[in-house]
């Protein structure tokens, strides 16, 4: 009986037929793929805030909100202009659910008393033409919906912060180029003053020439006095 136990136990432990076994083959791939390098479009941009959140858009004629995808939403702001930039995908297929400038004139505020979920207007850019759209925003914590809110609103005011100092640099411009039009101005004004006192000169120099020339021609053609 017990010699029968091994036996039983080498059949079970036997491969079945078709089972896959490790041959210690390599077989190469049929085509070789490169690596492409994909670009995302925020390459110049460092994000300041990135949340997971679900947006949705009110259709003014259905009279409703309507889901536009669940995601990851992001302020960034560009490392040369300093122009910042709200950006949401889908979680999947990281299609753009929102992408619009954050501008000095946007607020946010909480929608309907809901401390998860706010609302604010905006000029969207998501299906490549600019559309005015109300966006609402829901968050899994109140903490998160805060973060949002504050991060928008600080950003919406340092922009107009710097719109301010650009329309100071570009006034202190304007004004510069204004002197310096009047002092050129001025020295055109010298140099035109200068040149029709030198062809005032150069007339009297010319009718004096004329008068002398006159003059002796005269005396050439008066006859000698007889002695």
């Amino acid at each position: 009986m017990s010699s029968a136990d091994p036996e039983h136990r080498e059949e079970e432990e036997a491969p079945a037929p078709g089972e896959d076994e490790d041959t210690g083959a390599h077989v190469a791939p049929i085509v070789k793929l490169e690596e492409v390098a994909v670009t995302t479009g925020e390459e110049d941009e460092d994000p300041i805030l990135d949340l997971k959140s679900k947006l949705y858009r009110f259709d003014k004629d259905g009279n409703q909100w309507k889901e536009r995808g669940a995601g990851t939403v992001k302020f960034l702001e560009h490392k040369v202009s300093g122009k910042v930039r709200l950006l949401m995908r889908q979680s999947k297929t990281l299609k753009i659910c929102a992408n619009h400038l954050i501008l000095p004139t946007m607020t946010v505020q909480e929608h309907a008393g809901n401390e998860k979920s706010c609302v604010w207007h905006a000029r969207d850019y998501a299906d490549g033409e600019l559309k005015d759209e109300l966006f609402c925003i829901r968050f899994p914590s109140v903490e998160n919906c805060k973060s949002f809110m504050e991060t928008f609103q600080e950003v919406a005011e340092s922009q107009n912060r710097e719109e301010e100092n650009d329309a100071s640099a570009a006034a202190g411009l304007i004004e510069q180029l204004s002197v310096e039009e009047k002092a050129d101005e001025k020295a055109d004004g010298e140099k035109k003053d200068e040149k029709i006192s030198d062809d005032k000169t150069e007339e009297r120099e010319s009718a004096s020439a004329k008068e002398s020339k006159a003059d002796e021609d005269k005396k050439v053609e008066e006859p000698a006095s007889s002695a």
